[in-house]
Protein backbone atom coordinates (compact mmCIF):
# COMPACT_ATOMS: atom_id res chain seq x y z
CA UNK A 1 0.00 0.00 0.00
CA UNK A 2 1.44 3.21 -0.54
CA UNK A 3 0.78 6.32 1.06
CA UNK A 4 1.21 9.95 0.60
CA UNK A 5 0.08 13.26 1.50
CA UNK A 6 0.56 14.17 -1.83
CA UNK A 7 -2.51 14.16 -3.86
CA UNK A 8 -0.56 12.40 -6.69
CA UNK A 9 2.27 9.83 -7.01
CA UNK A 10 5.07 10.26 -9.03
CA UNK A 11 5.43 7.04 -11.38
CA UNK A 12 1.87 6.06 -10.04
CA UNK A 13 -0.67 7.72 -12.30
CA UNK A 14 -4.00 7.24 -10.53
CA UNK A 15 -5.90 5.07 -12.44
CA UNK A 16 -9.45 5.18 -10.04
CA UNK A 17 -10.24 7.05 -7.61
CA UNK A 18 -12.29 5.09 -4.75
CA UNK A 19 -13.74 7.43 -2.10
CA UNK A 20 -12.35 9.01 1.70
CA UNK A 21 -10.81 6.39 3.72
CA UNK A 22 -10.43 7.14 7.20
CA UNK A 23 -8.47 5.75 10.58
CA UNK A 24 -9.29 6.70 14.48
CA UNK A 25 -7.31 6.25 17.42
CA UNK A 26 -8.15 7.22 21.13
CA UNK A 27 -6.03 6.35 23.98
CA UNK A 28 -6.31 7.46 27.59
CA UNK A 29 -2.80 9.27 29.04
CA UNK A 30 -2.28 7.75 32.48
CA UNK A 31 -1.96 10.18 35.48
CA UNK A 32 1.72 9.41 36.45
CA UNK A 33 3.05 10.27 33.01
CA UNK A 34 0.79 13.30 32.96
CA UNK A 35 2.21 14.77 36.13
CA UNK A 36 5.44 13.79 35.08
CA UNK A 37 4.88 15.67 31.41
CA UNK A 38 3.66 18.67 33.31
CA UNK A 39 7.03 18.97 35.25
CA UNK A 40 8.87 18.81 32.11
CA UNK A 41 6.52 21.39 30.26
CA UNK A 42 7.40 23.72 33.23
CA UNK A 43 11.28 23.13 33.07
CA UNK A 44 11.44 22.68 29.07
CA UNK A 45 12.51 19.59 27.08
CA UNK A 46 10.71 16.53 25.25
CA UNK A 47 8.30 13.89 27.12
CA UNK A 48 9.20 11.12 25.63
CA UNK A 49 6.31 9.18 27.28
CA UNK A 50 3.84 11.31 25.31
CA UNK A 51 6.08 11.33 22.19
CA UNK A 52 5.27 7.42 22.49
CA UNK A 53 1.88 7.29 23.54
CA UNK A 54 1.31 9.75 20.33
CA UNK A 55 3.57 7.63 18.00
CA UNK A 56 1.46 4.55 18.99
CA UNK A 57 -1.86 6.45 18.39
CA UNK A 58 -0.79 7.13 14.84
CA UNK A 59 0.38 3.97 13.79
CA UNK A 60 -3.10 2.66 15.05
CA UNK A 61 -4.98 5.15 12.69
CA UNK A 62 -2.68 4.62 9.49
CA UNK A 63 -3.47 0.65 10.49
CA UNK A 64 -7.49 1.27 10.25
CA UNK A 65 -7.05 3.71 7.51
CA UNK A 66 -5.44 1.33 5.60
CA UNK A 67 -7.55 -1.54 6.10
CA UNK A 68 -10.77 0.43 4.88
CA UNK A 69 -8.68 1.32 1.79
CA UNK A 70 -7.59 -2.29 1.15
CA UNK A 71 -11.78 -3.15 1.65
CA UNK A 72 -12.27 -0.73 -1.20
CA UNK A 73 -9.83 -2.49 -3.48
CA UNK A 74 -6.99 0.25 -3.42
CA UNK A 75 -3.31 -0.33 -3.54
CA UNK A 76 -2.68 3.61 -2.37
CA UNK A 77 -3.83 6.27 -0.45
CA UNK A 78 -3.49 10.24 -1.44
CA UNK A 79 -3.66 13.18 0.60
CA UNK A 80 -3.16 11.87 3.67
CA UNK A 81 -3.90 14.36 6.45
CA UNK A 82 -3.49 14.20 10.37
CA UNK A 83 -5.50 15.84 12.88
CA UNK A 84 -4.72 15.59 16.45
CA UNK A 85 -6.93 16.38 19.62
CA UNK A 86 -6.78 15.83 23.20
CA UNK A 87 -10.32 14.88 24.90
CA UNK A 88 -11.01 16.20 28.31
CA UNK A 89 -13.25 13.70 30.43
CA UNK A 90 -14.98 13.87 33.63
CA UNK A 91 -12.74 12.75 35.82
CA UNK A 92 -10.22 15.11 34.83
CA UNK A 93 -7.77 12.99 32.84
CA UNK A 94 -6.99 13.11 29.26
CA UNK A 95 -7.87 11.14 26.06
CA UNK A 96 -5.83 11.41 23.03
CA UNK A 97 -7.06 11.12 19.12
CA UNK A 98 -5.28 10.78 16.63
CA UNK A 99 -7.86 11.17 12.97
CA UNK A 100 -5.89 10.60 9.45
CA UNK A 101 -8.08 10.38 5.96
CA UNK A 102 -6.99 10.34 2.90
CA UNK A 103 -8.61 9.33 -0.37
CA UNK A 104 -8.50 5.57 -1.68
CA UNK A 105 -6.93 5.39 -4.97
CA UNK A 106 -5.56 2.28 -7.73
CA UNK A 107 -2.59 3.14 -9.25
CA UNK A 108 -0.74 1.54 -12.58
Amino acid sequence: MLLSTTHQLEGHPVRQYLGLVSGEAILGANVFRDFFAGIRDILGGRSGSYEKVLRKAKEAAIEDMVEAAKDLGANAVVGIDFDYETVQIKEGGDMLMVTVTGTAVVTG
